[in-house]
């Protein structure tokens, strides 16, 4: 965290470019406002920041999310920026990540059963179209190889329609972020995915906010 001080008309949750004195660019974002004090949380980090030779600005909005269907099929980042060599999404609408408080009870009813062919989780932890499914696990447990197949496997039954993964690697090494790129794009699941990859040495801020963000974006608004 920074706190920045003899700011105006400054926002709540509002994006922030940090320029340090090497020229590095590093994003943050307001979280909270006091007078004309700011608290901004640097999504890189405070290392290396010299407080008398860098200089913070603030962008005057939020941070928004491109929302195409041209972002299947594609890797990014935890900040969702591409990280697949491939060409810069066309965004056919801009969403706050931020988003609007949803009422639970005006959501459609899931009721559409997911199979993802592991009877584990069919029977006793059954999965509906829209619901998030986090795995947790040890070091040496065949973690990434299931999360691998459930992604590759999962449909919807009985339906002939398009369905989307939103496959968020949150804390990753390098080499587990390899096998599951390779994994994907080898068995054809890429096509039908949206892969975000935050490695172990990425910000820890950028694990939750975009990835989750896109999944209610696909489920409520495509």
């Amino acid at each position: 965290l920074i706190i920045v001080e003899k700011t105006i008309d400054v926002k709540y949750q509002e994006l922030v470019e940090i320029e340090l004195s090497s020229g590095e660019i590093r994003r943050g974002q307001v979280l909270e406002i006091t007078e004309d004090k700011a608290v901004v949380q640097v999504f890189e980090g405070t290392t290396g920041i010299d407080i008398s030779n860098t200089k913070v600005r603030f962008l005057g909005k939020v941070i928004e999310l491109p929302l195409s269907m041209d972002v299947l099929g594609r890797i990014f980042d935890g900040s969702g920026r591409p990280i697949d060599d491939g060409p810069q999404i066309i965004a056919e609408k801009k969403l706050d990540i931020n988003g609007n408080p949803l009422n639970p009870y005006a959501r459609d009813y899931p009721n559409d059963f997911i199979q993802t062919g592991i009877s584990s989780i069919d029977v006793l932890n059954t999965l509906v179209r829209g619901q998030k499914l986090p795995i947790f696990s040890g070091s040496g447990l065949p973690h990434a190889r299931l999360a691998s197949q459930i992604a590759r496997q999962a449909k919807v039954l009985g339906k002939e329609e398009k369905f989307a993964v939103v496959f968020a690697a949150m804390g990753i090494t390098f080499e587990e972020a390899n096998f599951f790129i390779s994994d994907f794009r080898r068995t054809g699941a890429i096509e039908k995915s949206v892969m975000f990859i935050n490695l172990a040495n990425n910000p820890a801020v950028e694990r939750i906010i975009i990835n989750l963000k896109i999944r209610n974006c696909f489920f409520i608004e495509l």
